[in-house]
């Protein structure tokens, strides 16, 4: 009985490494996608707060 508990806690503490190695790729990805998109929009961004600053 000890020797199943013992294999159940390695299992699961495999389980949480992969989870976070997930968490991981999937905000880099966030990151390169949003990355991207200020890229290719910068400055039409810059161009509507300076807009939005202006009429404040």
């Amino acid at each position: 009985m000890d020797l199943i508990r013992k294999l159940y806690a390695k299992a699961d503490g495999f389980a949480r490494g992969q989870t976070m190695a997930e968490y991981a790729l999937i905000l880099a990805a966030v990151a390169v996608v949003v990355y991207l998109g200020y890229q290719t929009m910068g400055t039409t961004i810059t161009t509507l707060l300076s807009s939005i600053d202006g009429k404040l």
